[in-house]
């Protein structure tokens, strides 16, 4: 049981995302609770965690103790309401704005007023999602990366009202997790790094539009020209077509820029329903049973 006096994290979401957060804060001792809008999802996202935790003892990163003190932290729960006594809450549900702003209306209604709302968005406005709430000097984005225990980079991105004890708050939250946070001062589609990344997948896709390189030889390029740790389409398939989908649309609706429109590829995928890793199949294939991608092979 969590001792007196420890900060209380409520996480919002128990999928990929939201369970890799909760796993981050439990494990910095923070008593959480991993909330879904059903029991099974949220325990689904405790197990996860679990055999997370159990797989870094084998291999020598955790102990046993650790594992158990970390779970010990950590309780799932249904519903807004089940966040009305945290310090600080981080939304992690689905990438579309309206989920998130009603999300966040609800916990505006449940929580106290100094608890600070954090949306783990990648993309989307701040301050249009603290204009849900009747505190938006409270509000704040946390916009972690996957998979989150992995990833040490946070960007903390301010909204138009966002003030600076709530901003302060969250970067002392992604330092206590062992994160490297950085402040996005101006509420700017896709903050800092997918604002760089995403034009980098769509002129990819173009390239393989127009005939002049496959997925394979423009992954190969990137990671070998530019000493990136995967290429975009590998990236493309790790994150989620879908997800990039929703990214770049929501880039065109607040750009109406041309360079930010989505690519006939992205959507054919989509339309396909090769959304990436997730489901084996995306730009490339994967073995169901590893995870791998799948290699083709020249054909005679």
């Amino acid at each position: 049981m969590a001792e007196a006096g420890t900060p209380r994290l409520a996480v919002v979401g128990a999928g990929t995302m939201g369970s890799g957060i909760a796993q981050l804060g439990a494990t910095s001792g923070y008593e959480v609770t991993l909330i879904d809008v059903t029991a099974d999802v949220a325990e689904k996202g405790r197990s996860a965690i679990e055999r997370r935790l159990r797989r870094s003892v084998e291999r020598g990163h955790l102990t046993p103790e650790a594992v158990e003190a970390a779970m010990a932290n950590l309780k799932t729960a249904v519903g807004a309401e089940s966040a009305a006594d945290a310090d600080l809450v981080i939304e992690a549900v689905v990438e579309v704005l309206d989920v998130k702003k009603a999300t966040f209306a609800a916990l505006d209604r449940v929580t106290g007023p100094a608890t600070v709302l954090a949306t783990n968005t990648s993309s989307m406005s701040i301050t249009e999602i603290a204009a849900a709430t009747g505190r938006p000097d409270r509000v704040v984005g946390m916009h972690f990366f996957n998979p989150a225990p992995v990833m040490k980079l946070v960007e903390v991105v301010c909204g138009y009202g966002t003030s600076d004890d709530t901003v302060a708050t969250a970067m002392a939250a992604a330092r206590r997790m062992g994160r490297t946070p950085i402040e996005v001062r101006k509420d700017s589609p896709g903050f800092v790094v997918n604002r760089i990344l995403i034009p980098l997948i769509i002129e990819a896709c173009k390239v393989v539009e127009e005939g002049i390189a496959t997925p394979e030889d423009v992954d190969t390029a990137i990671t070998l020209g530019l000493n990136h740790p995967m290429g975009p389409f590998t990236l493309l398939d790790f994150t989620g077509v879908d997800i990039n989908q929703h990214v770049m649309d929501y880039f065109y609706s607040e750009f109406k820029q041309a360079q930010y429109a989505t690519p006939r590829l992205i959507r054919a995928l989509v339309r396909a329903g090769r959304l990436g890793r997730k489901v084996g199949h995306g730009a490339f294939d994967y073995d169901p049973a590893t995870g791998r991608r799948v290699e083709v092979g020249p054909t005679a």
